[in-house]
Parts: C-alpha cells; sequence; structure tokens
C-alpha cells in the first residue's frame, strides 16, 4: 500500500483546491493515484467545489426565522443574484434558518449542526448545493436573539418570499405584556431599524472609539471658527449630544411618527401592553453588507477568449 506523504496532500490541493483532508482521504482511495485522486474528488464534487471558493460571493438571500421568545437571522451568499432567484437555494436558505434557531446562532455552530433533509451537517450540505448549482456559496453571517419574557420581532424588507429578502431585520423585547401588543411595537421598530440602522441601542452603547473619532472631527472643524477654547467645547459638546441622537435607536426620531423618539414610542406602547418594555438587542443584516466585490472588465474577458 502506497504511503500518502505530506506533500503528496499539498501537490493535490494546489491541483484540485479541495480540503486538506478530502486530499488524503483521495489519494488513500486511489492507492497515490494524483490523476485518479483528482478524479475521486470530481466524481464527488468536492474539487468542483472548493475550486470555486475563491470567487465573491456577495449576492443571495438572507433567512430569518422566528420562534416567538426568540428569533434568528442568517445570510447565505452567492455569486449571482439569479441563483439567489432559484428555488432550491431560496429552499436551502430557509432550511438553514430553521436549524440555526435550535443552534447558539453562531456560525461555526450552524455550520456544524444537522440539516434535516440530507443528514449531513450544513456545511456539507452548502458545499453540495455549490457542486449541483455550480456557484459558490457562503453562510457568511448568523445571529440570534432571545428573551426569557417578552418576543423577539422580525422584519424583512423587500420580501423575495417566505422568510427570505435582502435585509432582515431582529429585535429583542423584554416584558410581561401583551404578546400582541409586543409583536407591533416591535415590529414597527424593526422597520424603523432598517431604515435608520442605529449604531446602538442606547447613547452609552456606542462604540467609545466611534464616539471619540467624531469628536475629534468635530474639534477640528470647531476650530476653524477661531473662537476660545471653552466656546469651542461647548460646540463640541452640542455636536456630541446631536451624534448620539442620531446614531442611538431610542433617541432617534421615530420613522413611523417622526414627532416622537423611538425611546417614547416603546412608552406609549407600554400602556398598552400592560407593562413596562426594555429593548435588550437588535440585529441587522444587509446583504453583501461590508464585501468587497470583485470588478470585471468584461471586453477583457471576450478578449482574452477570442486568443485561446
Amino acid at each position: 500500500m502506497t504511503v500518502i506523504s505530506a506533500e503528496m496532500v499539498k501537490v493535490l490541493r494546489e491541483k484540485s483546491g479541495a480540503g486538506m483532508m478530502d486530499c488524503k482521504r483521495a489519494l488513500a482511495e486511489t492507492n497515490g493515484d494524483m490523476e485518479a485522486a483528482i478524479d475521486w474528488l470530481r466524481a464527488k464534487g468536492i474539487a468542483k467545489a472548493d475550486k470555486k471558493s475563491g470567487r465573491t460571493a456577495a449576492e443571495g438571500l438572507i433567512g430569518i426565522v422566528s420562534g416567538g421568545t426568540k428569533a434568528v437571522a442568517v445570510e447565505l451568499n452567492s455569486e449571482t443574484d439569479f441563483v439567489a432567484r432559484n428555488e432550491a437555494f431560496q429552499e436551502l436558505v430557509r432550511g438553514v434558518a430553521a436549524v440555526a434557531l435550535s443552534t447558539d446562532g453562531t456560525v461555526e455552530a450552524v455550520s456544524k449542526a444537522t440539516y434535516p433533509a440530507t443528514g449531513k451537517s450544513v456545511e456539507d450540505t452548502i458545499k453540495d448545493a455549490i457542486a449541483t448549482i455550480g456557484e459558490n456559496m457562503t453562510l457568511r453571517r448568523s445571529a440570534l436573539l432571545h428573551v426569557e419574557h417578552g418576543v423577539v420581532a422580525t422584519y424583512i424588507h423587500n420580501a423575495a418570499g417566505d422568510g427570505i429578502g435582502k435585509l432582515g431585520v431582529l429585535v429583542a423585547l423584554k416584558s410581561v405584556g401583551d404578546k400582541e401588543v409586543l409583536t407591533s411595537i416591535g415590529r414597527q421598530i424593526a422597520m424603523h431599524i432598517a431604515a435608520t440602522n442605529p449604531l446602538a441601542i442606547r447613547s452609552e452603547e456606542v462604540d467609545p472609539a466611534v464616539a471619540e473619532r467624531e469628536r475629534n472631527v468635530f474639534i477640528e472643524q470647531a476650530r476653524e471658527s477661531g473662537k476660545p477654547d471653552a466656546i469651542i467645547e461647548k460646540m463640541v459638546d452640542g455636536r456630541m449630544r446631536k451624534f448620539f441622537e442620531e446614531v442611538a435607536l431610542l433617541s432617534q426620531a421615530f420613522v413611523i411618527n417622526p414627532d416622537i423618539t423611538v425611546g417614547q414610542a416603546v412608552k406609549d406602547a407600554e400602556k398598552l401592553a400592560g407593562a413596562e418594555i426594555e429593548v435588550t438587542g437588535m440585529v441587522r443584516l444587509l446583504l453583501g453588507e461590508g464585501v468587497e466585490k470583485e470588478e470585471t472588465d468584461f471586453a477583457a474577458e471576450v478578449a482574452a477568449v477570442a486568443k485561446k
């Protein structure tokens, strides 16, 4: 029996783009025959899937599943919007979100969890889908919110179907009040979050580094006025108060009724719910946010093909 060396695994990995363990198994199954090992990987759909893993996947869908006192949002990316409109892909997104609801919500936990329809892990199920559909796919983000008492409200903007869309929001409301009232105000707040993208729930929860950066900008702007330092300090403090009002959820003007803040809307809802309401968490997933898409020169691609 041929001994499978680390160098052989490395060579096969470079040729096929498959994972290390898959390469080692392929070589073992083919008695160290490199070409046969590549064919073995291709037959299993592994080489095809992993070779595509370097391609940017910035399209896709956000999937949301709610369980009353908890809800989860996942982002499953594809390379093109065409695949995102594929029914099989949409069902995969819904299925992954459903699985995620039974985990702690982290990408690692969701990836390792069993996908009921295939009996495989979510990670392997996605890999199989890559081989079948022919595009790279990535489970990029996953987040779960939970409350002991209350509701986790959800909202999907421009839904592409039941529980799927391009922008998804979760908002957790802790309360022992009327569930119907909580669900109603929760959905309205989720819609607000979708529209305004607040940095934090409360001003004191804004990232100190972000706040400090804003303060430094305001200081430089104020200094250009030539006013004394004491006046500049007051100017900066005023601008910082305005900054926190604009980026903290509860102090923002409520998009449903701009005459009041979100915090006031919550207070008003407490009267109807019959109990205090505390916003304890929020999640906003915008499809492809933060992903740098590859720019392609179509004319250059055509020219390159013509030269072959």
